[in-house]
């Protein structure tokens, strides 16, 4: 028997329904910060990521799907979706169109890393770019236009974590600080850090390796080496977000995964994913845009969900099954009553009401059916009721009767 291959996986009905909701809940919150919505194709050419994420990153090196096309181009499978935004502003000059670039998207994402609870090798993300500003004001309004999507879809008190990792002016200096601690207590750490430690040290601030956590607390900090216009843009940053009445965690040791970032980063945790509880990250990235190629500066700020870690920390207190429950469960006894039937059904469904069509005349069976599909309400409809112009509603959980007219049928569910 052929099966998914092993970090895939088929979401089926009615877990389906909570991944529909939080998209529709997503996408309610993006338009009412006036994002629109960017669709890039799942796979491009591996330089983009390469010169985007960074060649020494855990994505770039060890993680991407890769492989060389026909003509010999090396392809590879979008691993997350900034730099493909970015690849799109400049390619399509969206710099020309005035005012800022608010574009979010929704899709797969491919990362050959190892399988484990709330991560998989496809996986799909949420994520939403600002792009055209500098201003710490973007900074505080991203952070909280990803607080408001977490908090819309389900998640009760997600924790904000909030970092400054500099600019191209002072984060050279912290990081040459940082080498220089390293050599002295590397060769205690894991195999990744000792790796880092030489290639891109600010990587080793984002072990997770629980062993090595000591040492990391006692490395120089970021907050002690930036400039004066860094450290004026994080105070803007905090005094913005404190000004929404936001609670945050000064996190100095939190760099995230890419080399594309700069200033702000954060990072949304919640209790209900375990150990690796984060939810959502995100960041700015001013020099992008001009590393992938373009002329005119772009600075930009966003932020990425993992979806299915999202449904996971949303899923004990928004049922899937209540989501996906049908409304009604239609009866019809008889052929004349199932041609009758078929248009009333019509009629519901325009109404926004969710209707199955009993394949069943017999009204045992049929009702036995209207509970396993845990239905709101059975509607029967025979020969007598299509006379008398009324209709036998039967609530499925009470087991309360009525006979309504049609128009006040459609009332009932409108109310």
């Amino acid at each position: 028997m052929i099966k998914a291959i092993r970090g895939t996986r088929d979401i089926l009905p009615p877990a389906s329904a909570l991944w529909n909701h939080v998209e529709a809940a997503t996408r309610h919150v993006f338009r009412t910060f006036h994002y629109h919505e960017i669709r890039t194709p799942i796979f491009e050419e591996t330089a983009l990521f390469a010169r985007g994420v960074g060649q020494d990153t855990d994505i770039v090196s060890k993680e991407m799907y890769t492989w060389d096309d026909r003509d010999g181009t090396s392809i590879t499978l979008r691993p997350e979706n900034t730099a493909s935004v970015i690849r799109a502003y400049i390619e399509h000059r969206l710099d020309q169109i005035p005012g800022l670039k608010k574009l979010y998207y929704i899709g797969p994402m491919f990362r050959r890393e190892r399988p484990q609870k709330g991560r998989y090798r496809q996986f799909s993300q949420i994520g939403a770019e600002c792009i055209g500003s500098d201003s710490p004001v973007i900074d505080a309004e991203m952070i909280e236009l990803a607080l408001e999507v977490l908090v819309r879809c389900g998640v009760q008190n997600p924790h904000l974590l909030l970092n400054s990792v500099g600019c191209a002016t002072c984060r050279p200096r912290f990081v040459e600080a940082l080498r220089e601690r390293l050599q002295h207590v590397k060769h205690t750490m894991c195999a990744d850090c000792q790796r880092r430690a030489d290639t891109n040290a600010l990587r080793v601030l984002d072990c997770k390796v629980p062993e090595d956590q000591n040492i990391i607390d006692s490395l120089p900090s970021i907050l002690e080496h930036l400039c004066q216009p860094c450290a004026q843009h994080f105070e803007t940053v905090k005094s913005m977000i404190e000004a929404r009445g936001i609670d945050y965690e000064i996190r100095s040791r939190l760099v995230r995964g890419l080399d594309y970032y700069t200033r702000t980063t954060f990072e949304v945790t919640h209790g209900a994913l375990g150990a690796q509880n984060s939810i959502l990250g995100g960041g700015r990235y001013d020099g992008l845009a001009e590393s992938l190629g373009s002329r005119i500066p772009a600075p930009g700020i966003g932020f990425s969900i993992g979806e299915d870690r999202l449904v996971m920390a949303i899923e004990e207190h928004v049922k899937a099954e209540d989501l996906a429950r049908l409304d009604v469960f239609l009866i019809a006894l008889g052929d004349a009553a199932l041609k009758h039937a078929a248009l009333l059904a019509r009629d519901l469904r325009a109404q926004g009401i969710s209707v199955e069509l009993s394949a069943d005349h017999k009204v045992k069976r049929a009702m036995e059916t209207a509970n396993k599909l845990n239905a709101r309400y059975a509607l029967i409809l025979g020969d007598n009721e299509i006379a008398a112009g009324v209709y036998a509603l039967k609530d499925m959980a009470s087991g309360e009767q009525q006979n309504l007219s049609k128009s006040a049928l459609l009332s009932a569910f409108n109310a």
